[in-house]
């Protein structure tokens, strides 16, 4: 049987075309938006080697204006979390998201007008799915997707989009469809519902099969077969472990008191809510990126918030001591949190079961209503113990730069990958980032179906604290010295550099600088320390 593909009906006088520009109103190699049509649709114009071409406008992520964002050779990136778009099909290249943009016919006219054409809905909707193979049932093989983050979310539809006309089974262990997890620490108060990534009919409708509220147990790697926590079992051609990873806990006297808690899942997110009250005293273990969104989500909701870090500043291992003292500055002397570093917990205490108190390390007890613990993570590959399928040490998967792993027909991605970096000479890493677990299953997909795809992205990753977005492009990892351009102290750009190699930068309220600069890794050029001062090199960049 060939391959079905799902149609969607086009309205009748859903045609819009117009005058957009003059030719010559567009230097090479530059972009500019544009309205379309009399309903204030707008168009994304781009002229790149004596070429015109026409896109969506917005970022089909969080819709970011593209126009600001960062243009590279033959695709633009989102200026706010790094996402790519292929200027002449419209396709997504690079993540975050799952939808693509529309794209528009380009006619030049002898008098030197651009003229678009397109559907008046893509302007509305500024965002396009790509076609997707149906389920053929004479096809027996058999996908098996092992987590339903955005790794497992990316790969299921990247597999029907690849014309795999198979079965496609994921499985999750959380009772809910694939969802935008970074929103539950930045927002305790969501609707699960309301982020899911796609509908239930929509996986439905491609055949793709969610097995929800059960876990992987264990993968007969020889018998091609993986056991789930329900006692059934289900047989693979292709695997994909995505499995993830889980909150570390504390393990200190009075640990197991009622209120507190960590951040995973939503009915975390919403366990913490149900407990914020104007009186409520909320102390957060932990300094990095789920305990300061989780602090900043409070400010205001509550009596007092108290952050708890090891360090000297919040994000000092990540970001540096001087992008964490800015940030620290933010939380203390803008928001009245306070900030309590160089400090261990050492205990909680409690009243009729629930936390009351913090024990620190220096011997000072502080009042605790709600305790949220963000202290890393854990990866999810404890049902590997029994296959072939290698781990590292702290059990992340091994992969090489096609994300299989060292048994055939094994693959792995997201956070549990110990997988090559292209940004930093195809040196492997595991890294947990949204961006990262949405391209990994994008390439993981095309590897399994036979299109043959190696790793080539550069790790791009955001928080949002107090409404103002810090991003960071590229890997760090072991970064020497981080020299600092600033404007004021909540304005800069941090340069993170090993030996004179700038290898990831740091930007608050300068975007978009850091998209500049993954579009610049990944064309495979470099910035050292000769390049940067006053961010020279960024004029000197594409636009």
């Amino acid at each position: 049987m060939g391959q079905i593909f799902s149609v969607v009906p086009v309205p009748e006088n859903d045609e819009v075309e117009g005058v957009v520009c003059k030719a010559s109103e567009l230097a090479d190699n530059s972009m500019k938006e544009f309205p379309l049509g009399e309903d204030g649709g707008k168009v994304l114009v781009v002229k790149q080697h004596g070429e015109i071409f026409a896109v969506g406008s917005k970022c089909t992520h969080y819709g970011a204006p593209l126009a600001n964002g960062a243009l590279g050779e033959g695709r633009v990136r989102c200026p706010w979390h790094g996402a790519c778009f292929n200027i002449k099909s419209g396709d997504i290249e690079d993540f975050p998201g799952l939808d693509s943009l529309p794209c528009y016919k380009v006619e030049v006219t002898s008098d030197g007008d651009v003229k678009v054409k397109g559907k008046k809905s893509d302007l509305t909707v500024s965002k396009r799915a790509k076609q997707l193979t149906c389920r053929d049932p004479v096809n027996s093989q058999a996908i098996v997707i092992i987590g339903g983050g955005a790794a497992g979310a990316s790969c299921v539809e990247t597999i029907r989009q690849e014309g795999f006309t198979g079965r496609v089974v994921l499985i999750s262990k959380e009772p809910h469809l694939p969802y935008d997890r970074p929103k539950l620490s930045k927002m305790l108060d969501v609707d699960v519902k309301k982020i899911y990534l796609r509908s239930e009919d929509f996986y439905l409708n491609n055949g793709i099969e969610i097995l929800k509220g059960v876990e992987a147990t264990n993968i007969d790697t020889k018998g091609k077969v993986v056991t789930l926590s329900n006692g059934e079992s289900v047989k693979y051609s292709s695997v994909f472990i995505a499995s993830g990873s889980r909150p570390r806990t504390m393990k200190v006297p009075g640990s197991d008191l009622n209120n507190i808690f960590t951040i995973r899942v939503p009915e975390d997110a919403k366990a913490i809510f149900s407990q914020l009250t104007p009186k409520s005293n909320v102390v957060v273990v932990g300094s990095s990126f789920i305990g300061m969104e989780a602090a900043a989500f409070c400010v205001g909701k509550v009596n007092s918030v108290v952050v708890l870090g090891r360090s000297s500043d919040p994000f000092k291992e990540t970001l540096g001591e001087n992008v964490g003292s800015r940030i620290r500055h933010l939380f203390e002397n803008t928001k009245g949190v306070i900030m309590e570093m160089n400090v261990q917990v050492t205990e909680f205490g409690g009243k009729d079961g629930k936390v009351s108190s913090v024990k620190l390390n220096d011997g000072r007890t502080l009042d605790a209503d709600v305790v949220i613990v963000g202290i890393g993570a854990i990866f999810n590959s404890e049902f590997l113990s029994q296959s072939e399928v290698e781990t590292t040490g702290n059990g992340a998967v091994q992969t090489n730069e096609y994300l299989q792993t060292n048994v055939e027909n094994v693959y792995a991605g997201g956070d549990i990958a110990h997988a090559p970096v292209f940004a930093i000479g195809n040196k492997k890493a595991a890294i947990g980032h949204w961006q990262i677990a949405h391209y990994h299953g994008h390439v993981a997909a095309k590897n399994m179906v036979g299109k043959k795809t190696s790793l080539r992205t550069v790790p791009f990753f955001w928080t949002m604290l107090f409404g103002m977005s810090v991003r960071y492009a590229g890997y760090g990892g072991g970064f020497d010295k981080v020299e600092v351009v600033h404007e004021d102290i909540l304005k800069f750009v941090a340069y993170y550099l090993q030996k004179d190699e700038v290898v990831a930068i740091a930007t608050l309220g300068k975007d978009p600088i850091a998209a500049k600069f993954a579009e610049l890794l990944y064309e495979g050029k470099k910035l050292t320390t000769s390049d940067i001062k006053d961010n020279a090199w960024v004029t000197a960049a594409k636009a």
